[in-house]
């Protein structure tokens, strides 16, 4: 019992900081005062003037997609600069040279994606001064970018004939100084008063009992892990990420930062509430995430708790669960829900190796990482992908019914619906098609550590991961060659960028549109139907994509077990 009352407690946290922040973050967007502008004010307006920003200009959305893409192209030229001359800038003492070039693009492309994939050994092979002004930088700009465009999205729901999205500039500049910024400093200060280091110094040697120094890795770690967490990034100041204990000194920082990785996410459809002015509209779309992820979290624990079959046959002791891979310190319920949280907000960060689960505890974070990360999804990207999702069901209501689909009194209409299905077949393309190449070439099977179902599994999880910018893996892999740096990388790109640009045609379109007012014949989406037929989309369309590989996966290799069979 003491498993599930922890996990209860977090979901209470998050469920009591998500409406006060959704509506906090709802008044950014608005560019209204909140209690920082005294503070940060002076700053917000010392970028625009230094940038050249003129913050009243009006953006349509190919304006938007634009200045995104713009800038998220200059700052993956510039972190893979960072990358390649790690050796020559400052902060490493330990003179860790440049990254290779496959290498250096891989991790470029994934730390500008939100994505946080690491394909390199963080102790051995990145200086702390590309932690900290490289990777950590970016943090902060892919998370504020991918809130900036769930703002946009929700804008175009705001009112009828709208001919402009809002300023990505302002956007951007707004969440990074008032939200973002704040609240990673204050958890900074928490995790380092907790125990977690924050320090330019070199590593640390110790002089062990025989004799022989060992040296400890140790860094700006605290800050970074702030808006790891707080970002829904992922990436790790240590190789072993969230499980290490300089990252996560105990249960208390891991409930911390569980609480940190979830609770933006959770805020955006109450803020999406305030937007339209129907807080019904959003606790609607929150009800749909919490239940999916309530469902992960507990499928997942049930799997973990019950152990393995045959340690058991062999005498075992069932009563700690599977405890392979996990930290005695957090025990089955908190790695469980940890784990789960991460792979459904897009974080990435482990408190333990999900390569070690159990089968079908290890399905349960593919699986929600192939229903499109929105359980409840990164910071903005979950919400704009919650939305697809939203508009597909009321398009599958329509033809129910036979009569037009309407969503927040915009007519849904052949074009939304096209987007919608563009964005979601291109995931499905990369993770599909890739996890299958790479099974047919030397390169590819060489990268796993396990043959049979549970090395399918390795592999379809890599791609999942990267195609859906969430960053973990299943530990089994090696990522660190060209076939996979390359092609993970594209995975990365096309995830972010091909599903970010029909999205913001998506609200262009339906902001350009009249807003009706609810008639006797419109579809409520505000009550238990509508968050039904919601789930429903989201799993079956999921599973009609995605199980038939994972049978192959995690399925059978659970079955396998059950019969006392190894691979």
């Amino acid at each position: 019992m003491t498993g599930w009352a922890q996990i209860a407690l977090l979901f209470a946290l998050v469920l009591g900081a998500a409406f006060p922040l959704g509506a906090y973050i709802a008044r950014l967007y608005n560019g209204e005062r909140v209690f920082l502008t005294p503070v940060m004010a002076p700053f917000e307006r010392g970028f625009y003037k230094l940038a050249g920003i003129d913050p009243n200009r009006q953006m349509r959305w190919q304006d938007y997609a634009v200045a995104l893409l713009m800038l998220s192209a200059v700052h993956a030229g510039l972190l893979y600069a960072i990358l390649r001359l790690q050796y020559y800038l400052p902060f490493n003492p330990q003179n860790i040279p440049g990254m290779a070039p496959n290498l250096a693009f891989n991790t470029a492309v994934s730390f500008l994606t939100n994505t946080n994939w690491q394909a390199y050994a963080p102790e051995s092979q990145i200086s702390n001064g590309a932690q900290m002004f490289g990777l950590t930088v970016h943090m902060f700009l892919s998370a504020a970018a991918g809130i900036a465009a769930a703002g946009a999205m929700m804008r175009a729901f705001s009112g009828g004939h709208l001919t402009s999205l809002g300023n990505f500039y302002v956007d951007l500049t707004r969440i990074a100084l008032y939200l973002l910024l704040p609240v990673s400093i204050i958890a900074a200060v928490l995790l380092l008063v907790a125990g977690v280091p924050q320090t330019f110094a070199p590593f640390a040697v110790a002089h062990t009992l025989s004799g022989e120094p060992q040296t400890i890795a140790r860094g700006p770690v605290a800050f970074m892990e702030a808006i790891k967490e707080f970002g829904t990034n992922g990436g790790g100041f240590f190789n072993a990420n969230s499980s290490h204990p300089f990252e996560n000194p105990s249960a208390a920082t891991l409930l911390l930062e569980n609480w940190l990785l979830l609770v933006i996410s959770f805020s955006l459809p109450i803020t999406f509430g305030h937007i339209v002015k129907d807080r019904k509209q959003g606790i609607a779309l929150f009800a749909a995430m919490a239940i999916l992820l309530v469902l992960g979290v507990a499928g997942t624990y049930a799997a973990e708790a019950h152990g393995n079959a045959l340690q058991i046959a062999a005498g075992a002791s069932p009563l700690h669960g599977n405890m392979e891979g996990k930290e005695m310190r957090f025990g089955s319920a908190l790695t469980s829900m940890f784990n789960v949280s991460a792979t459904g907000t897009s974080t990435g960060a482990i408190a333990g190796a999900t390569d070690s689960f159990m089968p079908l505890g290890g399905l349960v974070p593919l699986f929600l990482m192939q229903l499109g990360e929105v359980t409840p999804g990164g910071v903005g990207s979950g919400f704009y992908t919650m939305i697809v999702f939203a508009l597909l069901s009321v398009f599958v209501a329509g033809l129910m019914v036979g009569r037009t689909p309407e969503y927040q009194g915009k007519k849904i209409q052949a074009k939304e619906i096209k987007l919608a299905m563009l964005a979601v077949l291109i995931l499905t393309l990369f993770i599909l098609g890739g996890a299958a190449f790479s099974l047919m070439t030397k390169s590819g099977l060489g990268s796993l550590a396990n043959a049979g179902p549970h090395g399918l599994s390795e592999m379809l999880y890599a791609w999942t991961s990267a195609t859906e910018n969430n960053g973990s893996a299943m530990a089994g892999i090696s990522a660190n060659t060209n076939l996979l740096d390359y092609g993970l990388g594209a995975a990365m790109a096309f995830g972010r960028f091909a599903f970010l640009i029909p999205v913001l045609a998506i609200a262009g379109s339906l902001a350009a549109k009249p807003k009706l007012p609810p008639s006797a014949g419109t579809f409520p989406t505000t009550g238990p139907l509508f968050i039904g037929l919601l789930i429903g989309v989201i799993i079956i369309l999921g599973g009609l994509q995605f199980m038939p590989a994972d049978t192959l996966g995690p399925v059978a290799e659970h079955y396998l077990l059950a019969s006392g069979k190894l691979f």
